[in-house]
């Protein structure tokens, strides 16, 4: 698998499972195969309501001695009703124990929300530097919540986690990004499933002989996005990782960078404030 080298030097897989909508019964055996099938990297939320079916797959896996913990890479995220220092600790620890945990690899606020993230990022900040999380970041953060928390923080993120895919490029932030080591991660990257009958993916995916997924998951790779498509499918699962062993050409890539148009399919977080 490979792997990004994060700004606090931690090494982070470019390619990992995400288990959002996924009930708790599924989850674990969803994490189970994809471990067994070299995923490296899972990423959950305590909004998604499946930490506990992700505990409960790592484990079957560790039991089983397919892996040691030490080779995986577990994400998780704070919600944004934890808006204080002491509920983001508390929240953190909670996870934890649904997770069957010591520590997180990678832990995330969620939502920038209503501008109410420096406390939990002060939170996260003690969290790091106790040793209890390997690497610290957001989700859904726009540039300018980026540098609003930047005015404040002593520890820059490591990750901001955003939509991102053919359709919603996000060049601006990316530029940010790169000039602050901020490593991306696409949610969404096949964007959830919208662009399956595009017919110009369709075009580069008979051309290379693989699938629209495969297709899109080597463009991220190639512009250094990490991506952490979903699905419950053993063999989508597959499909999904074998991108390490073509490569798109600097035309094709330019082909799919003129898709964009800034189309969404989440919400937007300049203008979307969750009641808390």
């Amino acid at each position: 698998m490979y792997t990004t080298t994060l700004n606090n030097s931690v090494n982070m897989p470019m390619h990992g499972l995400g288990v959002f909508l996924i009930d708790e019964e599924t989850t674990a055996d969803t994490v189970y195969t994809a471990i067994k099938n070299g995923y490296r990297s899972i990423d959950t939320a305590a909004i998604y309501g499946n930490e506990t079916g992700v505990g409960i797959g790592i484990k079957r896996a560790l039991d089983e001695e397919i892996v040691t913990r030490e080779q995986l890479f577990i994400t998780s995220k704070v919600w944004n009703d934890h808006g204080d220092f002491s509920q983001t600790i508390e929240a953190y620890h909670d996870s934890l124990a649904k997770l069957q945990l010591a520590y997180l690899d990678l832990y995330l606020i969620h939502w920038p929300g209503d501008n109410r993230f420096i406390e939990p990022w002060k939170a996260m900040e003690q969290l790091y530097n106790d040793k209890r999380v390997r690497a610290i970041g957001v989700c859904n953060f726009t540039v300018g919540h980026l540098k609003a928390l930047l005015e404040v923080a002593t520890i820059t993120p490591a990750i901001n986690q955003i939509e991102l895919h053919p359709k919603l490029q996000q060049r601006d932030m990316r530029e940010f990004a790169a000039a602050h080591h901020i490593q991306l991660e696409a949610w969404g990257p096949l964007m959830q499933g919208g662009l399956f009958d595009n017919e110009v993916l369709q075009q580069l995916a008979t051309k290379y002989e693989r699938s629209i997924s495969q297709i899109i998951l080597r463009w991220d790779f190639q512009q250094g996005i990490v991506t952490i498509p979903k699905s419950t499918k053993e063999a989508r699962m597959i499909q999904n990782a074998a991108i390490f062993d073509f490569e798109l050409t600097a035309e094709d890539l330019a082909i799919i960078d003129a898709m964009d148009e800034d189309k969404r399919v989440g919400p937007n977080p300049s203008t979307y404030n969750f009641e808390l």
